[in-house]
């Protein structure tokens, strides 16, 4: 083989190599934006719901109800005549006139309609308050997961964790999927640690991270320092 081929072998598998390791970062850099989108579409979910609820309340506050209309109350004064002067005397009302039934009773029944669709409305409203107030008092996912991690001392992985808060929270459906988002996300941020071990994926959190690292190394026995110490005159002497 010419030094020529050998050169251009080299070539290719250093090319080779590059390309191998561009595949592998950019698989990891969608992940990562991927875990990224996956949050941010949880949150955008559970504001949406909010707005909805929201929107429901600010609709059922505006709504007020209308006053009842006045009905002008008929004349019963008769026309009077001024002494002294031939006035000419009013046609007495006709019989089709006096049979007019007064519109009191449909007057009547505008209001209470009315007050029932206000009451429904108040009703509706006071029966969502209490689910918006449940809702808004419940802690976030986030919130619950960085909570387990600061309080482990071990790595955890997302099945862990979420087996931990579906048995703390019940109420609350939780799933691995999102669980493991939220996590990516966390290290996306600087919040937790990953790390691997074999074929799997550990997190930790970065404030036990961090204590880990700054706890001192446990000092040894007396007796071990003294072998020690005994090591190393024995290796001066010599």
């Amino acid at each position: 083989m010419t030094d020529h081929a050998v050169t251009v072998t080299s070539v290719t598998s250093q090319y080779a190599t590059q390309v191998a390791q561009d595949l592998e970062l950019n698989a990891k850099e969608q992940e990562r934006i991927g875990a990224e989108l996956s949050a941010l579409q949880a949150q955008l979910v559970v504001l949406q719901d909010d707005q909805s609820v929201l929107h429901s309340m600010q609709k059922t506050l505006d709504s007020r109800p209308a006053s009842a209309p006045s009905t002008p109350e008929p004349s019963t004064s008769l026309p009077q005549q001024v002494s002294g002067k031939n006035t000419p005397a009013r046609p007495a009302p006709s019989k089709t006139a006096a049979k007019t039934p007064a519109p009191s009773k449909t007057a009547a029944k505008a209001p209470s309609a009315k007050k029932t669709t206000a009451q429904a409305k108040k009703d509706k409203t006071q029966a969502a308050e209490p689910k918006a107030a449940t809702a808004s008092a419940q802690p976030t996912l986030i919130a619950l997961i960085r909570t387990h991690l600061d309080q482990q001392k071990e790595p955890r992985s997302a099945a862990e964790v979420t087996s931990a808060l579906a048995g703390a929270h019940p109420q609350r459906t939780i799933k691995s999927t999102v669980v493991r988002t939220t996590l990516e996300n966390l290290v996306a941020k600087s919040q937790a640690h990953r790390s691997k071990q074999g074929a799997s994926v550990l997190y930790t959190s970065s404030a036990v991270q961090a204590t880990t690292h700054k706890a001192p190394a446990p000092a040894l026995p007396k007796t071990e320092q003294d072998s020690n110490k005994r090591e190393k005159a024995g290796a001066v002497s010599s």
